[in-house]
């Protein structure tokens, strides 16, 4: 059992307060975090990888990874943080090739999760639009390929940072790195992401 003195900063997250459910053997509080993460969890592949299978196999990978360390657990980040980290770090590795598949079934309303483009959500999401009118085909394609052209690591804070809404520092907490790293990062990214947008304006 966690112990519930421990890193009290935390445990005013709900989500912490259901996977310390899940330490003490609580199934159900388990099956609630699946339901809450999976569409996040499958996007965020989705969008790094471009495969919905692929992604539905990773998120599947990173429910069975918490499973699987609920004895460890500790509430030391926020758990949509520790959630991310591991999917950043199974990402890193897919990306590798060093991943194997495995097979759960995900919760029930996996299906719910919107899978347009990743150029038309990032295309909503971002401040970076063009100003000239594209169609919505045309726009898919221009913010898909403007994003493919970031290296991992700043297309990663970009989708942390616009899909999740994280700050730098769980953004830090997520890449392993430090905050003026991740605005380092971020600004590089932004930088990339006007220079090819420019071309459409």
């Amino acid at each position: 059992m966690v112990s519930q003195s421990l890193n009290n900063q935390y445990l005013s997250d709900p989500d912490v307060q259901l996977m310390l459910r899940v330490v003490n053997g609580d199934h159900a509080a388990f099956e609630q975090l699946v339901a809450q993460y999976q569409d996040r969890m499958v996007g965020f592949f989705f969008h790094l990888l471009h495969d919905r299978t692929s992604a539905e196999d990773l998120a599947q990978e990173v429910f069975l990874r918490v499973y699987r360390s609920r004895d460890r657990y500790e509430p030391k980040a926020r758990f949509s943080t520790w959630l991310f980290r591991i999917a950043h770090n199974l990402a890193s590795n897919q990306m590798r090739g060093s991943i194997r598949r495995r097979e759960i079934p995900l919760a029930p309303g996996s299906d719910a999760y919107d899978f347009r483009p990743q150029g038309e959500i990032l295309a909503e999401k971002s401040a970076l639009m063009p100003t000239r009118q594209l169609d919505s085909l045309e726009m898919q394609d221009v913010v898909r390929n403007a994003l493919d052209e970031l290296g991992e690591r700043q297309k990663t804070a970009v989708l942390l940072h616009k899909f999740e809404g994280m700050s730098y520092e769980e953004i830090g907490d997520v890449m392993g790195l430090g905050t003026v790293a991740v605005k380092s990062l971020l600004s590089r990214a932004r930088s990339k992401l006007r220079e090819t947008l420019e071309r459409y304006l």
